[in-house]
């Protein structure tokens, strides 16, 4: 069922009070409108929209007065019917068209073109197969002009890879799945074992571009 805005915001507001002071931003991910202006408001930094914008009538005009980083993610379907049959094409090429057309709405609503980023949505609407698709395409989303942010820590595909089912023994897949992605250029990758991503990175990045990193 659908989260109320009022229950939402009785699960988020409370979270992000406490978190008030890290040094890291934070980021709100919520497809309702009258959310991601409180949690702005109470010091989150980015918003994380699954439906890219366009689940919420509102939602285009208030990323566009917060001015926050975007995070314009694709999805087919709901989170409740999105794993029901998956079906593309071409899953790199509709996803393309649909993350382009959907920055253009954002631009057009007035979001600052820099402030967007883009995700093409690994587990969210997708089989295996298209899943796989987009980890072994994942640069030409380049092509978009905004900078990629993949998430692939844990998620099935991985497990499925690593012919691991328990979620939480896939940190070594989901390592691997980062440098790989990296390798692609993509610029933001959201993790849940931060130490063992950020060691596996400086390792690559020192031996793939010739030089340690800080």
């Amino acid at each position: 069922p659908l989260v109320s805005v009022g229950d939402e915001r009785a699960r988020v507001m409370p979270v992000l009070e406490r978190l008030k002071g890290i040094a890291a931003p934070i980021s709100i991910d919520t497809r309702k409108a009258a959310i991601m202006r409180d949690a702005v408001g109470a010091g989150a930094a980015i918003i994380n929209d699954v439906s890219a914008l366009s689940f919420d009538p509102e939602s285009l005009a208030v990323a566009a007065e917060l001015r926050a980083p975007v995070i314009l993610m694709h999805a087919q379907g709901t989170p409740q019917t999105m794993q029901e049959n998956p079906s593309y094409r071409d899953v790199l090429l509709e996803v393309y068209d649909h993350l382009e057309a959907r920055i253009e709405a954002a631009v057009a609503a007035g979001v600052a073109r820099e402030a967007i980023i883009v995700d093409p949505g690994i587990g969210f609407g997708k089989t295996f197969d298209h899943n796989l698709a987009l980890m072994e395409g994942v640069s030409l989303f380049h092509g978009l002009g905004a900078p990629i942010l993949i998430g692939i820590s844990r998620k099935g595909v991985t497990g499925q890879l690593a012919n691991e089912p328990d979620p939480k023994e896939r940190d070594f897949g989901s390592v691997t799945a980062a440098a790989l992605s990296a390798n692609q250029g993509v610029q933001v990758i959201r993790v849940h074992n931060v130490s063992a991503t950020r060691q596996a990175l400086r390792v690559w990045h020192a031996t793939s571009r010739g030089h340690d990193i800080a």
